[in-house]
């Protein structure tokens, strides 16, 4: 990633090399952070960041599940801080990393007596899985490893534990020269990817795995289902048997880095025509229209940023 000036630290803008913490710090040893990915995307009007509001809100419940205090910082208050990192640092587009970690005191499991810290920096980062990916789509597996069975770690956190898991779906998919591979679930139903959700279309219907199956509740997936629904596309939220990926007419992942990346093929399986289908054109012509802004922003999820910073 290419540095950008300033990172915002509980409050204040450092400079991006002073982003640093204690190697005894809780979050290291235990992996005691919660954390979104946040796009600011460039548009005929200027930078805008894209539902911002839901994914300030989804940290503070990553937190609160984690029993992380976070009553030192306010919603707005992180909201505020990432309009301020665009205009500082002078980006036209840009993902954004909030990160809240328990940072250095108490050594031991339990990180609850130490202090709550966070951060936000940002920096431009393109198409997560390429640039060809959006039109030809991409390659991918199954993984042998599995999502998190219920009541063992909660999913519905965006939590950087969490991540572990994700890492050896996706270092497994690397290794065997896949662009991604596809969780199961404890009951061996379709999960998601290691950092991306997934839609799966047959006979004009869009299915989507259920939250019971171990899915992080993707603000870009809930963006997806609206705008199926307002292109009259059914939309089912399931289980999603292993053997409906073959024989899918489309598949494909959303994410906040990810966006709407269509899928052309599962363990050497060509999904439909082996190429981006019709309903995954439309849907990503819509999303990407609203979010560069040649579409109205109907569902109202862009945040305009002032071109101006605030003396």
């Amino acid at each position: 990633m290419t540095p950008t000036e300033k990172i915002w630290h509980n409050g204040r803008l450092i400079h991006w090399q002073d982003a640093t913490i204690h190697v005894l710090s809780h979050v290291v040893s235990y992996g005691s952070a919660v954390f979104e990915g946040v796009r600011c995307y460039k548009t005929i009007d200027g930078p805008k960041v894209f539902r911002l509001q839901e994914h300030v809100r989804r940290m503070f419940d990553s937190a609160k599940i984690y029993r992380m205090d976070m009553s030192a910082f306010t919603r707005q208050q992180i909201a505020d801080a990432m309009i301020e990192l665009v205009q500082v640092n002078k980006m036209q587009s840009c993902y954004f990393r909030p990160i809240v970690l328990r940072g250095y005191g108490v050594i031991g499991v339990n990180g609850t007596a130490n202090p709550t810290e966070c951060y936000i920096a940002c920096w431009e980062w393109g198409k997560y899985l390429g640039p060809e990916a959006v039109e030809q789509g991409v390659d991918v597996c199954v993984s042998s490893w599995n999502r998190m069975a219920p009541n063992t770690l909660p999913t519905l956190a965006k939590s950087a534990g969490n991540y572990n898991n994700s890492q050896l779906i996706n270092m497994e998919a690397k290794i065997n020269g896949y662009s991604e591979g596809i969780a199961l679930d404890v009951n061996g139903l379709v999960s998601e990817g290691s950092g991306e959700n997934i839609f799966v279309v047959r006979d004009g219907i869009v299915y989507t795995p259920a939250l019971a199956t171990s899915v992080l509740p993707g603000i870009t997936r809930d963006s997806i289902v609206k705008i199926a629904k307002s292109l009259n596309l059914p939309v089912v939220e399931t289980g999603i048997p292993r053997e409906l990926l073959y024989v899918a007419d489309e598949v494909f992942f959303t994410g906040t880095a990810a966006e709407v990346t269509p899928i052309r093929s599962i363990d050497r399986i060509t999904v439909g025509s082996g190429k981006r289908g019709p309903i995954t054109e439309k849907i990503q012509s819509k999303f990407f229209g609203i979010v560069e802004g040649s579409l109205p922003d109907e569902f109202g999820w862009l945040t305009a940023v002032p071109q101006t910073v605030a003396v």
